[in-house]
């Protein structure tokens, strides 16, 4: 094979003159040049470590601390009080030497000192969150003085993990507020007589079993960094034994009305360069934290350390998390065959176009699979039991073994679909739902599921995601794929035939075929029926809603995150006649390695309301008022991140923030959608549309997605019309205003 002659840094042939040794100084050359890159990232790391680890001061500090004090003692003033003098004692030098040398540490011991004290205090600044609560146009004396002691600790550019040490531990929740929310939360739901019955056994636990369970929680949290994210991990997604697929899996979009070029292969070169160049960001530290929109808070970057190179792997009784530190290949699927493709060449990335190249091999590579190869995927859509099972049994050794290995330890997956896909045609509306479940499910066997995340090149030139959940949450994500699109369509961009630019360098190796032995046993097509099935049963409508956007909602003096919520309700209870318990998935990144909390958005105010605007009530000032103030209780509930779990959700919402990534998640713990629910994802998108994602399971005869939409939409537009006060845009006239 040519890509294993050119591997070949020299070989040897016995004669009989001796040894005939010959040397592939081209090889040679790789592999020195692949080497340097190699320490040029060791050192990288080591810097970063020393500049972090001083942040918010920085390492030159030390030269002016120690400056100041050599010239304190050349004006005959001792700084350190004696502490010098005593450090003398015991150098074993002249008194010249030693009254340098001791400076010298004297320096160095303050100079640590100042850090740590600086430190402490970012801390204890990052530790105030009265500000989440300071009303619009009114925050106090307080918080200015807090906002302005951050940006001062903020002056210098920080690298992406900076803050991390910085950061406060979450805190535990007195158990009695935990209770106490939770009653909050299902009151609307229960009639009196089950809310006593509730309320009895929620005393009932706080008096037993909750108190020794809130000690054990304490003592974690004392030595734990965070008490909870692990638990998260390892319970919520991690010891699921159903498909990832669909349950747990989520996706992102491209671009709804542009694609950038046509050509698949050119579009794949420029996405898998823009992603090695947010792997290099990362790993170099360059990006800025992310932090809480408008201001200088920063939030946990954590979950940024396993984006690439990660793997989840399946297990008898629970999955495992596997990170590389680096790797310098992606692996391709095309029409069922599995191709390894180098992205670096003798430590060099490869350009847009070289990767144009290598895909287009892929595309024109007229193999066929290898038997069992192309629906192998299936393995990872499927239940985890079984795979973990095959995965011992087929894929511990050999040739399996090996090819399973490139799979796992590639940077990432890429998937070249032979569908065309998209906002297209004269069906938009049902194309764009055909996309959505592309992208969250393809086939059930062209994506590999266990991936940190696996992108998918259509024929079209369109493009999308599908990220697995364990490693992080969709934010992360979603600035990923911002940054993916951005630099792909912006920065690298196309020729004006739709290819990538630069040149290729001819002599690249090809990509590697990965080969497979699959015995007839290997139970793929039981796992891919069971993912076709699921599949199968999902009811999946995307839709932008463009009539207002978040710039029409701030007018109305309210949050458009809670302006959403209520009229999720409101649609909600049009759809299905009730209410019923909802979540929605609040951050805790503010707290170091803090993931995500739930709010529960169906309270007792909020049933007031919507029962109020169903009822055709006439609408007073004062009631419009009573509707703001609902509103932005909600919005204070969504800042405190409650921490009430309990195990009735029926509509699962979320906000992205992102303006491209739709999100649709149902695990069988905790954050679940019910099977006669709804699983509904927003995404704000400038200041005039909302994107919506809804969906549900045909297997329900109650919930159907358009239908939905259609509510919601309706339910926007009456809301937004009793704000606004304009009783016409009420989609059903049923709310109007009247003067106090």
């Amino acid at each position: 094979m040519a890509e294993a002659h050119q591997a070949v840094a020299f070989q040897f042939t016995i004669t009989p003159e001796g040894i005939d040794l010959q040397l592939s100084y081209q090889a040679l050359n790789q592999i020195y040049l692949s080497g340097v890159r190699s320490w040029k990232k060791r050192v990288s790391r080591m810097k970063n470590r020393v500049i972090k680890g001083v942040y918010p001061a920085s390492p030159s500090s030390w030269l002016f601390v120690a400056i100041a004090i050599l010239a304190t003692m050349y004006m005959q003033s001792d700084p350190s009080m004696g502490l010098i003098s005593k450090i003398q004692q015991h150098l074993p030098l002249s008194a010249q030497g030693q009254t340098m040398l001791s400076a010298l540490v004297f320096s160095t011991l303050l100079w640590l000192s100042l850090i740590l004290t600086l430190r402490l205090c970012l801390k204890l600044l990052l530790s105030y969150h009265r500000w989440m609560f300071e009303l619009h146009g009114k925050v106090s004396n307080t918080t200015k003085v807090w906002v302005s002691l951050l940006r001062l600790f903020s002056r210098r550019k920080p690298l992406l993990y900076s803050y991390q040490t910085s950061l406060p531990h979450l805190p535990v929740p007195a158990i009695k507020d935990t209770l106490s929310r939770y009653l909050e939360s299902v009151r609307p739901l229960l009639t009196d007589q089950e809310l006593k019955r509730m309320t009895d056994l929620a005393n009932d636990f706080e008096s037993t079993l909750g108190n020794r369970l809130q000690r054990y929680l304490k003592l974690k949290a004392l030595w734990a960094t965070n008490y909870v994210s692990d638990w998260w991990e390892e319970y919520i997604y991690l010891r699921g034994r159903g498909p990832i697929m669909v349950n747990s899996n989520y996706y992102g979009m491209d671009f709804l009305y542009v694609t950038p070029t046509t050509v698949q292969a050119a579009r794949a070169g420029n996405t898998i360069t823009a992603l090695l160049l947010y792997r290099r960001k990362v790993n170099k530290e360059e990006l800025t934290p992310s932090r809480v929109p408008g201001t200088d808070i920063p939030l946990c970057a954590a979950q940024c350390e396993r984006m690439f190179n990660t793997t989840r792997t399946p297990g008898a009784e629970t999955d495992v998390l596997q990170h590389w530190l680096d790797s310098d290949f992606v692996v391709v699927y095309h029409r069922g065959r599995y191709f390894r493709l180098w992205v670096y060449r003798g430590g060099r990335l490869l350009s847009p176009r070289e990767l144009e190249h290598q895909i287009q091999s892929i595309l024109d590579d007229p193999s066929p699979p290898f038997p069992g190869e192309e629906k192998l995927g299936a393995l990872t859509a499927g239940d985890r039991c079984p795979w973990a099972q095959m995965r011992k049994q087929f894929f511990s050794s050999g040739v399996n073994r090996r090819s399973l290995d490139a799979i796992e330890r590639a940077a990432f997956f890429v998937t070249l679909d032979d569908e065309e896909q998209g906002m297209k045609g004269d069906d938009p509306a049902g194309n764009l739902d055909r996309y959505a479940k592309s992208l969250l499910h393809g086939k059930c066997y062209d994506r590999w599921f266990d991936k940190s995340f696996s992108i998918v090149i259509y024929k079209n030139g369109k493009n999308g995601l599908n990220a697995e959940h364990s490693w992080a949450d969709a934010p992360t994500v979603a600035h990923l794929w911002e940054y993916t699109l951005a630099t792909d369509a912006f920065h690298l961009g196309y020729t004006q035939d739709g290819h990538c630019k630069g040149e290729v360098e001819r002599s690249l190796p090809p990509p590697q075929r990965l080969a497979w032995d699959i015995p007839p046993e290997a139970q793929v097509c039981r796992s891919l029926a069971v993912a076709q099935a699921l599949a199968a049963d999902v009811d999946c409508h995307v839709f932008p809603f463009r009539e207002f956007g978040k710039g029409r909602i701030k007018k109305c003096r309210v949050s458009p995150d809670a302006f959403i919520q209520i009229s999720l309700q409101l649609a909600h209870y049009r759809d299905r006649g009730g209410f019923c318990l909802t979540y929605e998935a609040s951050m805790t990144r503010l707290f170091r390695e803090g993931r995500t909390e739930t709010v529960r958005s169906c309270s007792s105010e909020s049933c007031t309301f919507v029962k109020a605007l169903e009822g055709r009530e006439v609408i007073s000032l004062i009631k419009i008022q009573t509707s703001i103030s609902v509103l932005s209780s909600h919005q204070i509930s969504r800042l405190r991140g409650l921490m009430s779990r309990p195990d009735l959700p029926r509509v699962s919402t979320g906000a992205v923030s992102s303006t491209l990534l739709q999100q649709h998640t149902r695990s069988s713990r905790g954050a679940a959608v019910a099977d006669d629910g709804y699983g509904v994802s927003y995404i704000i998108v400038g200041e005039d549309m909302i994107n919506f994602h809804v969906s549900s399971k045909y297997s329900c005869s109650e919930t159907d997605s358009r239908r939905f939409g259609v509510q919601l939409r309706k339910a926007l537009q009456d809301i937004m019309a009793l704000l606004s006060g304009d009783p016409k845009g009420s989609s059903k006239g049923s709310a109007q205003v009247q003067p106090k």
